[in-house]
């Protein structure tokens, strides 16, 4: 009886008085699920499954997302629309070759319109009589909002509101904003696949929020068909079946002047095997993104790009070919590139699970396939690249950011970031919990860039010259070479990253100091809510008898490996090196490899390999090499 009540009265009242007939607001985020369901008729299960996917139940402190979405049911309500990209800001040259630089890249026009996927507010809001400012801000309303657009997208379809969660089949996939076919099954299989499985989980504001699982579901699929969606085109992508991926191809053309666009040809694995797998974001929206790679005159391009809303992939580089995407010729031969949708921080604080999911499948994929370490030593960030000479470690990019959840991605990947060893290991891996660990910083709004961006969940922790909260930040000669390192969102120079490994060089109380940039950095790590966990393993220190080591940006050959017509690509230190005494944990081998490509043409193409070893070390945010003649290795236990 009271189920029929709360039909009839969403029936017949006007739009006005819906919210005050719910003005008494439900005591948790369960009860507000619980209540959204029942009143608008949706499966209490569907409504959960499809939260978990967009937002895993979090309210993000009314953030929004890396599209404009807002809340637990990732409403969207995008005020502007950018046609950028993040390579269209900085200095930093993507392609990352000083033999052949890049011009800077032309301003792109913004598109005319927003598509409907970043309009969902609109509809919910009239659907519920919710202001917008109640949607983004209201948890309880904003999942009001989402049952409510869940039950439109089900009578739209013609499709009853039945307490079958796999008759929400359609509405489930419509909810996803996807355009093609293939995007849309995936996010609906992922919701059932939530749905049938279970889930329990604390949000980041403290809720205690559960799914029961519903095993045995028959999803009806004739749904989707209605929807009218187009077909996904899927012809030679190089993605696992399960997730949704189209091949839309990077222009490749010859351009006057005895240039071309916008990658090069490759045959890898076979010419150089592919070493790291780069994760960006686009400090922008998926489809003007899209467009820039089509662009043979745009410099910058990468292999794939991920949605946001739905975790919808499009390749646009074979693997074996070579993109311009990390700032840095010598990772570029050797890496596959990924931008995601989003911001690493202006007009977005938060990433969609759908995306996580459909991205750590896409790397796993890679990294099986190209015999990738799946560790953050050869998965690494943009942020993480090194510059290739000490003219160009100012200007790399900070991307994806502190809010990048690096351990939940790990996860997702089944490559989980355990401890490993005692209390008293040599090295540590940094491992802050995501939900909890929200450092200051400023710099969110571009608007108001000096004022404290809101407590967000991250996966950093700062670093100091001394064991205590007071201290100053460690300094990065790189970065700042008469400054202060910065407290910025966008200035990674003392900090390290969720994944990271370090050597330990002092233990005081809560505090742990790890060498880093050929200094002592200290960090609260206090045994009650540990930042870092043991992580014993290989480390590099100077051989005896050498005072100090130089470090590298990339692994270049010696002079005498060059032939005759390939011009020496000189082996120059940067302004780092480390002391004696000092250690750093070894990622591993680096190939002494220089991919010579300046032509448009295959054939003309040749890989230089040298004799010198290198090895990979984590020296400070960013990965750098060493040779190996320079070092000693060691067990850190």
């Amino acid at each position: 009886m009271r189920r029929l009540l709360a039909i009839s009265l969403v029936a017949v009242l006007p739009l006005s008085n819906i919210s005050a007939a719910h003005a008494q607001e439900p005591a948790d985020r369960q009860q507000a699920f619980a209540a959204a369901a029942e009143e608008f008729q949706v499966p209490q299960s569907v409504l959960l499954g499809v939260s978990y996917l967009e937002s895993r139940w979090d309210a993000h402190a009314g953030q929004p997302s890396s599209d404009a979405g807002f809340g637990p049911m990732h409403l969207t309500d995008a005020a502007a629309f950018t046609a950028g990209n993040h390579h269209d800001d900085g200095a930093e040259d993507a392609r990352g070759d000083e033999s052949r630089p890049l011009p800077a890249p032309a301003e792109q026009p913004a598109p005319a319109d927003i598509p409907a996927s970043l309009r969902t507010m609109e509809r919910a809001a009239a659907l519920t009589g919710e202001s917008h400012e109640k949607l983004r801000t209201d948890d309880a309303a904003n999942i009001r909002g989402g049952a409510a657009l869940l039950a439109d997208y089900q009578k739209a379809l013609g499709a009853p509101l039945s307490d079958d969660p796999g008759e929400w089949y359609g509405a489930v996939a419509r909810y996803s904003g996807a355009e093609e076919a293939g995007a849309a099954k995936f996010f609906a299989d992922e919701v059932f696949s939530v749905i049938e499985q279970g889930v329990t989980r604390t949000t980041d504001d403290g809720e205690q929020v559960a799914l029961r699982a519903v095993p045995g579901l028959d999803k009806i699929e004739k749904w989707l068909e209605k929807l009218g969606l187009r077909p996904t085109r899927t012809d030679g992508v190089e993605c696992p079946a399960s997730i949704s991926c189209e091949w839309i191809p990077a222009a490749y053309q010859e351009l006057p002047g005895d240039d071309y666009g916008h990658y090069d040809l490759a045959n890898r694995p076979f010419s150089q095997k592919v070493d790291y797998i780069i994760i960006h974001d686009m400090e922008g929206y998926f489809l003007p993104s899209i467009r820039l790679n089509q662009d043979p005159n745009y410099g910058a391009s990468w292999h794939y790009s991920l949605r946001s809303s739905d975790g919808h992939i499009a390749q646009h580089i074979k693997t074996k070919d070579v993109g311009w995407q990390a700032g840095n010729w010598y990772v570029n031969a050797k890496s596959i590139g990924l931008e995601h949708e989003g911001f690493l921080a202006e007009g977005g604080t938060w990433y969609t699970e759908a995306m996580y999911r459909s991205s750590a499948r896409l790397v796993r994929y890679l990294a099986l396939k190209h015999g990738v370490p799946l560790d953050r030593g050869h998965i690494l960030g943009h942020d993480n690249v090194p510059g290739t000479l000490p003219t160009t470690v100012r200007q790399m990019h900070e991307d994806p950011g502190p809010f990048w959840d690096w351990a939940h991605y790990f996860r997702l990947m089944g490559a989980p970031m355990h401890a490993f060893g005692g209390p008293g290991a040599g090295s540590v891996m940094i491992r802050p919990d995501f939900a909890t660990n929200k450092p200051y910083f400023y710099g969110c709004d571009r608007k108001n860039p000096e004022a404290a961006c809101p407590p967000l969940p991250a996966g950093t922790v700062w670093l100091r010259t001394e064991p205590r909260a007071d201290a100053p930040l460690v300094k990065d000669i790189g970065k700042h070479p008469t400054g202060e390192s910065l407290y910025s969102v966008y200035d990674h120079s003392a900090r390290a990253s969720t994944g990271q490994r370090f050597a330990v060089a002092e233990r005081q109380g809560d505090w742990t100091a790890i060498w880093y940039l050929g200094q002592k950095a200290w960090f609260h790590n206090p045994a009650s809510a540990p930042t870092a966990v043991p992580s014993m393993g290989l480390v590099v220190t100077p051989k005896p008898g050498k005072a100090t080591v130089p470090v590298y940006g990339r692994a270049y050959p010696e002079q005498e490996a060059y032939p005759e017509g390939v011009p020496y690509q000189a082996v120059t230190p940067l302004q780092y090196t480390f002391s004696a005494g000092e250690k750093y944990t070894l990622a591993g081998p680096a190939a002494t490899e220089y991919y010579r490509a300046v032509t448009f043409n295959l054939e003309d193409h040749q890989v230089v390999r040298g004799k010198t070893r290198y090895l990979e070390i984590q020296f400070g945010h960013r990965v750098m090499f060493v040779k190996a003649d320079d070092v000693r290795v060691t067990f850190s236990g």
